[in-house]
């Protein structure tokens, strides 16, 4: 886990944790033993990170599973449904490498610094982007993705060109290219990974991207 503020700001640490593929998962409300099987799916597939959102004991059960399971394939993953800051001390605990909120708490944000854990905090508007940019971030979740659409990244790539989006939402393997033509650096995906079809489509994306690189 990294302790400097400027890694917890987002910039380096997801640059670099999101530099191997475009794509990350989300396994929301899965259990401890689908969680750990479709975070095993997901990293042979070339997604190297994985979020688990904590809501329940359980998901607190799962996301430390995942984490322990991870750290053998040198994998980050993530906590995510952060939406207070007891829960940011909870997911340190469990191992979460980074944090995802579904929307923008600055008092979650500067818990989140304050532990030196890069966050990704969910915005769905100018005013929550300009926000996040005056809280030190740059890296943001867009959310949620396909209701926002793909026209929304292009005009709010204007006045904030420095930040970057990891698109979540109803996105399947069906529509992530469409959001990653529109700029989108990471685009999430859930139960897309127990469908073969999917899966098959997803490592097409993964192939086609890596090697336009």
């Amino acid at each position: 886990m990294t302790t400097t503020m400027d890694a917890a700001n987002g910039g380096d640490w997801f640059e670099t944790a999101f530099a191997g593929a475009p794509l990350m998962a989300i396994l929301r409300g899965m259990g401890v033993e689908r969680s750990a099987r479709l975070s095993q799916t997901a990293w042979d597939l070339g997604i190297d990170s994985v979020e688990v959102p904590l809501q329940t004991e359980e998901d607190e059960r799962a996301l430390r599973e995942v984490v322990s399971l991870a750290a053998a394939r040198g994998k980050s993953v993530g906590a995510g449904t952060i939406i207070t800051a007891e829960q940011v001390a909870l997911a340190a605990d469990a191992g979460a490498a980074y944090l995802v909120s579904p929307g923008l708490d600055p008092v979650v944000v500067r818990a989140a610094q304050d532990a030196g854990i890069p966050i990704l905090p969910g915005v769905a508007t100018p005013s929550e982007v300009q926000l996040a940019v005056s809280l030190g971030l740059t890296w943001l979740k867009a959310f949620p993705a396909t209701w926002l659409g793909t026209g929304w990244f292009s005009h709010i790539r204007g006045p904030f060109p420095q930040v970057r989006f990891v698109a979540t939402g109803g996105l399947n393997a069906s529509n992530v290219e469409e959001f990653l033509d529109a700029g989108v650096r990471v685009a999430a995906v859930g139960s897309a990974l127990e469908d073969a079809a999917q899966l098959e489509r997803l490592a097409e994306v993964l192939r086609t991207r890596a090697a336009a690189r």
